[in-house]
């Protein structure tokens, strides 16, 4: 009976710790989506690594400090952002794999144009925050 016990809460303490890692990944994720639409160099400092490698679906790879240029000057601009079909699996503790469909209009210069993107992020837990690390776009 001990034992059985013994399982049964190490069962549920491993779910809650699952569960809470998966809903911090979530936060960071929606705090990514709108650092994208309403960017400033502190919000995306503060959801991606110093090592994030960021690949676009053009093929275009940006390291921090070209995600962050791209974006702040408008280079890349994000109207809206709408997530669909959201995935996380934890490989371990430290790392979260989320795959999901991007949808949104992004502008141009001249004009809005929709967008329909697959995602992989790779967020890794830096001193426990869930930092991007990696991203890599594909048209769908």
């Amino acid at each position: 009976m001990k034992k059985y016990l013994l399982i049964v809460t190490l069962c549920l303490i491993s779910n809650l710790s699952f569960s809470q890692s998966k809903s911090e990944v979530e936060n960071a994720v929606e705090k990514l989506r709108l650092a994208l639409i309403d960017p400033t160099v502190e919000n995306l400092k503060e959801i991606s690594s110093t090592s994030l490698t960021y690949g676009h679906s053009s093929g275009v790879i940006e390291n921090q400090d070209e995600f962050i240029k791209a974006l702040v000057s408008g280079a890349s601009d994000f109207r809206s952002i709408d997530l669909k079909d959201q995935t996380i699996i934890f490989p371990n503790k430290n790392t979260a794999l989320v795959r999901h469909q991007l949808h949104g209009q992004i502008w141009d210069g001249t004009k809005t144009n929709p967008i329909n993107l697959g995602v992989l992020l790779v967020w890794v837990k830096e001193k426990g925050k869930w930092k991007l690390t990696g991203r890599q776009a594909f048209r769908l």
